[in-house]
């Protein structure tokens, strides 16, 4: 005799939405589910299908990946993420936005996987935008400046040499990007330094001075040219800006699939990587982040946000819960990899907040 679960029970055990399962049953895509009143009902043995909504494939060695390491970047969660995506993805949802988007593993994946009319992406940090700007408009010229600079630095036989030639262009990045100036060579030295600093970080202090210390990498990958090419390819009809993640509003119809990656609220006092540009990103920016997930949920698009779960160190601490009520709060187990401390990094739930 079939034992059965809920749809509820199946989106925790698979790691995707409610919504997403009742789809896939009434897809007829698990067998002998049935329906126990108006709600879905699983066999508990059933497993979960193949994701069957690319509209376009690609060889993996074939696909653009991200340029830089990025403090929260979602390259271990991707296929959770993928998972949870909105039903329609290139075909009836045409266009996708981005407002933090940082090393932009979701969006290569998608890039990679499916056609969208309009694509928008935007990040506070201008010299990330900066970056992605030139690899889109510039990248021969970035490219000939990366070799010239992962030549020097590989010509040198031992860390200290490496050591200050690392704290030379980083000083040097710093000048430029206080007079914003050259931005080829800022977005050479902007990746040259995130491939050989401490852990991929990106921190400025009070003043906008990058201040992340010398990785000690044995032997870094500076000038990926392949991957700069594929990425320049995959960009050109992408809109990006500098600005603040409110723009993303203007952008968004009933058409579009938004992803919110926001700086994660820390779990304790020490956590708090958010020193990606010279702002914090605190709790009453968390509750303003929330109106605004609120106005693209009015206006009919697809929203996917992802942030840290305080019930990771307080069962108590419902502030996500209670922030987005209105909206699905899904628990994912994911892989903290950027900490000072190795002992410190591993598995971690994660919250996924979706409106569909």
């Amino acid at each position: 005799m079939l034992q059965y679960i809920t749809a509820k029970e199946a989106a925790e055990k698979w790691n995707i939405s409610q919504r997403r399962v009742s789809i896939l049953c009434a897809e007829n895509r698990i067998p002998d589910v049935a329906m126990l009143g108006n709600m879905w009902i699983i066999p508990r043995n059933s497993e979960k299908p193949d994701d069957a909504r690319k509209s376009k494939s690609k060889r993996c060695s074939d696909n653009a990946h991200p340029f830089v390491k990025w403090a929260g970047g979602k390259g271990q969660l991707l296929d959770v993420l993928k998972s949870n995506l909105p039903q329609g993805i290139g075909t009836k949802i045409t266009k996708y936005a981005e407002p933090f988007v940082g090393g932009g593993a979701l969006l290569f994946a998608l890039l990679n996987e499916y056609s969208f009319d309009e694509v928008y992406i935007c990040d506070n940090n201008k010299e990330l935008i900066n970056t992605y700007s030139v690899i889109k408009d510039s990248c021969d010229e970035l490219i000939q400046t990366l070799d010239d600079m992962q030549s020097k630095y590989k010509s040198y036989a031992d860390n200290e040499e490496k050591q200050k030639y690392y704290y030379e262009q980083r000083d040097r990045y710093n000048t430029l990007i206080l007079n914003d100036d050259s931005r080829v060579e800022k977005a050479a030295l902007f990746i040259f330094i995130n491939r050989t600093c401490f852990n991929g970080l990106y921190r400025v202090n009070k003043k906008g001075r990058y201040n992340v210390p010398f990785g000690k990498h044995e032997n870094p990958t500076i000038c990926d040219k392949e991957n700069l090419l594929k990425i320049s390819e995959t960009l050109k009809n992408v809109t990006m800006r500098s600005c603040d993640y409110h723009d993303v509003v203007n952008f968004a119809d009933q058409n579009t699939f938004v992803y919110i990656d926001p700086p994660y609220r820390p779990l304790n006092t020490t956590s708090g990587f958010t020193s990606y540009t010279e702002d914090q990103f605190n709790d009453k920016n968390q509750i303003e982040l929330a109106e605004v997930y609120k106005k693209l949920s009015s206006v009919g698009a697809k929203v996917m946000l992802s942030n840290s779960d305080p019930h990771n160190t307080d069962e108590n601490d419902d502030f996500f819960d209670d922030l987005y009520s209105d909206f699905n709060v899904l628990r994912v187990e994911a892989s903290r990899m950027i900490n000072s401390k190795a002992s410190s990094r591993g598995k971690i739930k994660e919250l996924l907040i979706t409106n569909y």
